[in-house]
């Protein structure tokens, strides 16, 4: 159980060009654990901690999409990347897109990012309020996360929101991401950011190329409407990827898939 409860703030590994990776709302680093070896291979990648995330700065100030923006762009210059290649998922994919806004982002590659649905849907709704839940739930469950993890089973139903092959995944990294959650004290604060003003890209100031990847069997953020803004105003013109049979969370579903669709771009 103690490297379950080992979080820290970022991962940095491998040499090359330099590739940030940003995690999901609630999540940590460690999303990409999969992956890594493939992406250090060629990269030197920066893997930061959100704040307000377990092993992540404390929140201070309000919560809002400028407090990550700037902290991820803090991490970067901590690691001292002026610009970087960057791969996000959900919440990380729509900070990865806010980055290349300001200019810090040589390729987005993009899984599932948050903020595209349409004017006027309110389905977000619900996925803000599922967000809420899985944190209430992860709070009850994260004291038996190691006996959870441990069965096929325990490891589908933890994982299921996010991943349609949660029974294949390491029992030790499904009980760190399910303690991950239950210590993500962010997500209050940011369901009702979300809620009360939206998403916004200015996709005119994104200058580098973008590849955007969707599984068809996202539960969090269902294709295709939850990205159909992406598709019809914001990114019609990037590379879209769709993933058959796969969910939220590419690298944690389909590494191999994930790992070259970051590496084969641009």
């Amino acid at each position: 159980m103690t490297h379950i409860l080992s979080f820290t703030p970022a991962h940095r590994g491998g040499s090359g060009p330099p590739l940030v990776c940003l995690h999901g709302i609630t999540d940590s680093w460690r999303t990409w654990q999969l992956v890594l070896p493939d992406l250090e291979r060629r990269f030197d990648v920066c893997a930061p901690t959100l704040p307000g995330h377990a092993g992540g700065p404390p929140i201070e100030g309000t919560v809002d999409e400028e407090l990550f923006v700037h902290a991820v762009e803090r991490a970067m210059d901590e690691a001292g990347f002026a610009t970087a290649h960057l791969a996000g998922n959900s919440l990380g994919g729509y900070l990865a897109l806010k980055l290349a806004e300001r200019g810090r982002a040589r390729s987005v590659v993009a899984f599932a990012p948050g903020g595209g649905w349409v004017a006027g849907d309110e389905s977000f709704l619900d996925t803000l309020d599922a967000n809420a839940r899985a944190r209430e739930a992860a709070v009850a469950s994260a004291p038996h996360a190691a006996a959870i993890a441990a069965t096929p089973e325990g490891r589908r139903r933890a994982m299921a929101a996010i991943a349609e092959n949660g029974e294949d995944l390491p029992p030790e990294l499904v009980a760190h991401l399910m303690v991950a959650a239950a210590r993500c004290d962010a997500v209050y604060a940011m369901v009702d950011h979300a809620r009360r003003h939206g998403w916004s890209l200015n996709a005119g100031r994104i200058d580098c190329p973008v590849r955007v990847v969707w599984g068809t069997e996202d539960r969090l953020l269902p294709w295709p409407r939850a990205a159909e803004r992406y598709r019809r105003d914001w990114l019609p013109h990037a590379d879209w990827v769709v993933l058959d049979g796969v969910g939220h969370a590419p690298q944690l579903d389909v590494p191999l898939v994930a790992a070259q669709l970051i590496l084969g771009f641009p």
